[in-house]
């Protein structure tokens, strides 16, 4: 039996950790983090609040564990808008290389890629309004090109193999053709780029979240507890180092584990460690 990669044994711990506390979050949290208590501001970390409360009297651990929760779903389900629009248009253009329909998704991903993802979600925002939802859209708009180029980039040298030739001479379309034998044989790739893309949405949301264009109170997020914690980075550091630390560690774990599936499922790699 084959060992598992130490970095995707890390990987998962690390991820798993929040990915619990996220679930958690949805059942029951230490203290109600909408709940404001001025008489309990910046309490140090104690049994009743065991990483201390913040400047509203709010239980920090509360609050990273509900925004866990926040990152991870804007995360997930941008990366399911990506692939869900992007994997049909890359397999679409892969089977139509060098025709019209190849032309269209390429400059419709290369228009994408021109604005900034910030922009983009400046433009979003400044229409309908800042919110979780929007940071969703948002960042699922920018994972489309994405998946469509690995997509087709995995899909095309399928494309000239013995086996799909056989294929097209049994009479089998091109829409079948993708579905039954080039897209299984690409899963491996898009596994990876996917694992890749959610570990990306969770700075990503923290970012939005810090300049105010992600999830809006009283939902707490990562990265709006930092920026309510710049000005006392000084005088109660614990504010900005704990989120700070969950994000990183959060990332951390998700692309360790996105480099152990890489090992794991390409099957290149599993021939160099041969």
């Amino acid at each position: 039996m084959r060992r598992l990669p130490l970095s995707l044994i890390v990987g998962a711990v690390l991820s798993s950790i929040f990915l619990i506390a996220a679930g958690l979050s949805l059942l029951w949290t230490p203290h109600d983090v909408t709940a404001l208590d001025i008489s309990a501001r910046f309490q140090p970390p104690s049994p009743e609040y065991l990483l201390g409360t913040d400047q509203f009297g709010r239980d920090i651990l509360s609050m990273l564990m509900v925004g866990a929760r926040t990152s991870i779903a804007v995360a997930l389900v941008a990366v399911a808008i990506g692939m869900a629009l992007g994997v049909p248009l890359g397999l679409a253009a892969a089977a139509r290389r060098g025709q019209l329909l190849d032309e269209i998704v390429g400059r419709g991903n290369d228009i994408v890629f021109a604005f900034p993802f910030l922009v983009t979600a400046i433009l979003i925002s400044a229409v309908f309004g800042p919110s979780a939802t929007n940071a969703i859209i948002a960042f699922g708009i920018f994972n489309v090109p994405v998946f469509a180029r690995v997509t087709r980039s995995a899909a095309l040298p399928i494309w000239t193999l013995d086996y799909i030739l056989a294929a097209r001479t049994a009479g089998k379309g091109q829409v079948r053709i993708s579905l039954e034998h080039i897209l299984p044989n690409i899963l491996n790739v898009l596994i990876v780029q996917a694992s890749i893309q959610f570990s990306l949405g969770i700075p990503v949301e923290a970012a939005l979240s810090f300049v105010g264009l992600g999830a809006q109170p009283p939902l707490p997020s990562w990265g709006r507890m930092l920026a309510d914690a710049q000005t006392m980075i000084y005088t109660n550091p614990r504010l900005a180092l704990l989120p700070g630390l969950a994000i990183v560690t959060m990332v951390l774990g998700l692309n360790l584990m996105g480099d152990g599936l890489r090992d794991v499922l390409d099957p290149r790699l599993r021939r160099l460690r041969a």
